[in-house]
Order: C-alpha cells, then sequence, then structure tokens
C-alpha cells in the first residue's frame, strides 16, 4: 500500500481546505473581536509551514538515498518549498501589519500561494509514490518519521534560513523556539500536527469512538449523533452500515458487558 502517498494527498487535502477558509476571512467590523480573520489564517499557516519543514527533513533526505534521481528531484522540491514558504511568509506580514505588505492586496497574496502550492503538490506526490515503491526491507518508517517531524517543526515560515544538513537543523531549531515563544505571546491560534493515517478498514463506529469520524460522509448530524447513548448510536451506525452495504468487524458479535463505556 502506498502509505506515504495516501497520506500526503489527505495532508494537501487538508491544506486546500484551510487555505480555503483562510482565503475568505475578513477582518470583524466589530471593535471589540479585532482579530478575527487571524485563527483561520493562523491555522492554514500553522499547518502549511510545519508540513513543509517536516518533508524537507524527511523526504529529501531518503529521497537523495533511495532513489535513482533522488539528488535532481531533491533539489526541485527544495526549490519550490522555498518559494511557497516565501509565498507564505507574505500572508504572515500582510496580515501582522509588515510595512513591506500592507499595500499589498489579499487576492494578490493568496494568488501565490495557491499558485506555489499548485505547482509543489505533485513533486510531493510523486516523491512520496516512488519512496513506496523502492522502501527495503529494514528501511525506516518515513511516514512515522513525517509525523514527528511535524511535532517539532517551526509554526510559521522562515523561508531564508537553511533547509539542508547540520545547519538546517539548528536554524529549525532555533525558530521552533522562537515561533512557541511568539505564539504564546501574541495567543495565537496553533493546531497539533494530524497524524493521517487509512481509514478504509474502520467502520463507522470505530471512526466515531477514535473521535476521528468521516463526519461529511454520515446522514447524522454530528450534533445528534453526540447526544445517543451507546446502544442507540450502535443501532444507527449499523442501520447506515446496512444501507450502504458495509460490515463493522467487531460489532456484531459486542455482548452487554463488552460494549465501550
Amino acid at each position: 500500500m502506498d502509505t506515504l502517498l495516501i497520506d500526503a494527498r489527505a495532508t494537501h487535502q487538508l491544506l486546500e481546505e484551510r487555505l480555503a477558509r483562510a482565503r475568505v476571512a475578513r477582518p470583524s467590523t466589530d471593535p471589540d473581536r479585532p482579530r478575527d480573520q487571524y485563527p483561520p489564517v493562523d491555522t492554514f499557516l500553522a499547518t502549511a509551514s510545519r508540513h513543509l519543514a517536516a518533508t524537507v527533513m524527511v523526504l529529501v533526505p531518503a529521497a537523495r538515498k533511495r532513489l535513482p534521481d533522488g539528488a535532481e528531484r531533491a533539489k526541485e522540491y527544495l526549490a519550490r518549498t522555498r518559494q511557497l514558504a516565501m509565498a507564505l511568509a507574505q500572508v504572515k506580514a500582510k496580515l501582522y501589519g509588515s510595512a513591506y505588505a500592507v499595500h499589498k492586496p489579499w487576492a494578490t497574496v493568496w494568488d501565490a500561494v495557491e499558485e506555489e502550492f499548485t505547482a509543489l503538490v505533485p513533486l510531493e506526490e510523486a516523491l512520496a509514490h516512488d519512496l513506496d515503491v523502492h522502501r527495503g526491507e529494514g528501511d525506516s518508517d518515513l511516514l512515522l518519521e513525517l509525523h514527528q517531524a511535524e511535532l517539532h517543526a517551526p509554526t510559521r515560515p522562515h523561508p531564508y534560513i537553511p533547509q539542508q544538513g547540520v545547519p538546517g537543523k539548528v536554524a529549525r531549531a532555533v525558530a521552533r523556539r522562537v515561533d512557541a515563544f511568539w505564539d504564546a505571546a501574541e495567543g495565537r491560534m496553533v493546531p497539533e500536527p494530524v497524524h493521517h493515517h487509512d481509514r478504509r478498514g474502520q467502520g463507522l463506529l470505530v471512526q466515531y469512538l477514535l473521535a476521528d469520524p468521516h463526519l461529511e460522509n454520515w446522514p447524522v448530524a454530528p450534533e445528534e449523533l453526540a447526544r445517543m447513548d451507546v446502544d442507540e448510536l450502535e443501532r444507527t451506525v449499523q442501520e447506515m452500515g446496512d444501507q450502504r452495504g458495509v460490515t463493522h468487524p467487531g460489532t456484531e458479535s459486542w455482548g452487554a458487558d463488552e460494549q465501550p463505556r
């Protein structure tokens, strides 16, 4: 299974969704709520910045080591990530009132981000696919490494710091500490990195109990699910599965003493 590719596509979908919400965010006209625009933009910036840094830390060295043309592709990918980071830095500058970006229209700023993001996606997904294909016995788990890297990555774009080697590691560590300080000082919205996984083998009830459901695919509203007890929830999920021809391994054999509390 192309686990890296599945994860890359899930991350890109998440980034597209957060980019769309960030792009339409507007400052509030309410003087008591001047920062209404900040959360969706900050959420997108943090997610994108962490992911970019993680791919540079994990995918690029792996590509150089494992792929026949890895050196050339790594160079191309690094150049493109720097371009996207520069576009993201313009968003941050515009949002926080930098003199260098204050007169630039938001549409122009977001257009640049979308252009660079669109150009980067196929490069990353191609790398992910080929790294899946060329994974050998004993090779490290790049998916786990990516998630760990995101946990320790900067939460803001830093297009001009070193990207590779010891200088890159040191620069990112310093940037992460600086970002953490300013995130706390500014009360910035910084979500935890998402650890994607293939959920196709999970039943609807398992997804719900893990607090990780595809709620957009559920015909029952989330607030209705939240009010259900376990018996009612199980009946609802089984009815939904019956309608779709989906089986939910394990749920049919639950006894009274085995149902989750």
